[in-house]
């Protein structure tokens, strides 16, 4: 066994040259699903509070956001919908005319090449706040899957390449497949949000969104944060259900699980770099606390190096450029 001084691995790192050339984890724009909201209206470019540089667009808004995206090397968008109207079962995530299905129309015609995934939930659409149908204060799983389904398919109907079901229903993966068949529409990808987690890093989102539950929380049906096992028996039961693409959420907490999914599971693996994991790093570099460009490129890899296939980041137009420059 050749031990120092035969073996220097301080050799490979000498210059920058040299390390680009052993470097094992690279970030690319390909990697990167850039996530909007989308807001009726007309001139509307509303800066989030709690995320800088992520904005609320109105429709008319959003034809020079993916020209910009797709310029930028980006492959895809996750469209997030802000309603005119709130109810109690969130009757435009589904509605032909609803915001993300007008928003897909948009943008289809204006990129035809960028890939569309629109983000399939009831929360931003009820009056509750919630991912599903409430009854006597719980919200019921199975009254859900058939909405959830709905809007899958309004989604697609509109020109969604692929949609994600974020609401942590369980059968709702099975119940989108069989509704995208049956309407002609077996083309269409399931990005599923299969280990999504109750995590305090979403308070920046609920603000972008507004999509803050008006009672209780998410706990009884996103997982909690302790378990593991119980991560990849969701990942098993949405892949057994037809998902075409995993997901874990968030990123930063989860590396392990990204990490073990990506051991276990042969389908492409997505990573949510989520939104207080981006204002957190923002709120620092403006303080002067970090290095903004170093630490989001060290985060990124790393999120990739554990085993990522994709990252979808609020950073990914800004790392593309950085990744350009």
């Amino acid at each position: 066994m050749s031990v120092f001084p035969q073996v220097r691995l301080r050799r490979l790192r000498r210059s920058e040259t040299v390390r680009s050339m052993v470097r094992e984890t690279t970030l690319s724009p390909q990697d990167f699903i850039y996530p909007l909201f989308v807001c009726h209206g007309s001139g509307v470019r509303t800066e989030v509070g709690s995320m800088p540089e992520v904005y609320q667009l109105s429709l008319d808004q959003l034809a020079g956001e993916a020209r910009a995206t797709r310029a930028l090397g980006i492959p895809a968008v996750l469209l997030f919908g802000l309603p005119a109207e709130k109810d109690p079962l969130g009757h435009e995530a589904y509605a032909p005319d609803g915001i993300v299905q007008q928003a897909i129309r948009t943008i289809k015609d204006a990129t035809p090449e960028l890939v569309v995934v629109g983000d399939v939930c009831l929360c931003e659409y009820t009056s509750h706040g919630h991912c599903g149908v409430v009854e006597d204060g719980q919200v019921r799983n199975d009254p859900t899957l058939e909405l959830i389904a709905a809007t899958a398919i309004a989604q697609a109907e509109a020109g969604a390449d692929i949609v994600a079901p974020s609401d942590m229903m369980d059968g709702r993966v099975g119940a989108i497949r069989r509704g995208l068949d049956e309407r002609g529409q077996p083309e269409v990808a399931i990005m599923a949000y299969s280990a999504k987690f109750a995590s305090g890093f979403y308070g920046p989102f609920r603000e972008a969104a507004d999509s803050t539950p008006a009672f209780g929380d998410r706990r009884a049906y996103q997982m909690d944060p302790a378990n593991a096992r119980e991560a990849m028996r969701e990942i098993a039961q949405d892949v057994a259900e037809g998902a075409d693409l995993i997901m874990v959420k968030p990123a930063l907490a989860y590396l392990d699980l990204i990490s073990r999914a990506r051991e276990q599971f042969d389908h492409p693996l997505v990573a949510y770099n989520v939104s207080g994991e981006y204002s957190m790093v923002k709120a620092a570099a403006r303080n002067g606390w970090l290095d903004e460009r170093r630490v989001t490129m060290e985060i990124l890899t790393g999120i990739k190096r554990a085993g990522a296939d994709l990252i979808i980041s609020y950073h990914a137009r800004e790392v593309s450029r950085w990744l350009d420059a």
